[in-house]
């Protein structure tokens, strides 16, 4: 028997241009495969029906819902991602956090010298900390 379990990023027409800032910013980010909505729908033309990318070992799938409702990301879920050295942690926490909000900003809080959280500009939350030694 085999399980597996996959993070499902569910965006609102953005998800083109998180995959192109998550391509930017985050090392050892990984385009898998994305399938865009054609002229037929449900979604809009050149919106995601369907991406993976993955980010180290751990995969991820997103999608542009073809359905407008009413709720979109919450900080109470988090992707955490953990870098080699502080000038990276830096440099993604800076590149994500540009037109999004910082939650904690960068600090030394007793469990991590080097640890931030945030909401990027899609509203995805990001908890970006220094690998331990």
């Amino acid at each position: 028997m085999s399980t597996q379990l996959t993070v499902q990023l569910m965006y609102q027409g953005q998800a083109n241009q998180a995959l192109a800032l998550y391509a930017d910013a985050i090392p050892c980010f990984t385009l898998v495969r994305k399938d865009l909505f054609g002229p037929e729908g449900p979604g809009k033309e050149g919106s995601v029906q369907e991406a993976v990318f993955a980010i180290g070992n751990t995969t991820v799938h997103c999608i542009d819902s073809p359905v407008t409702h009413g709720f979109d990301f919450t900080p109470s879920t988090s992707l955490c991602l953990t870098l080699d050295d502080r000038p990276t942690v830096e440099r993604v926490f800076a590149a994500l956090a540009k037109k999004g909000k910082s939650l904690m900003p960068l600090d030394d809080y007793g469990f991590n010298p080097c640890f931030g959280w945030l909401q990027d500009r899609f509203g995805v939350s990001w908890q970006i900390s220094l690998k331990s030694a």
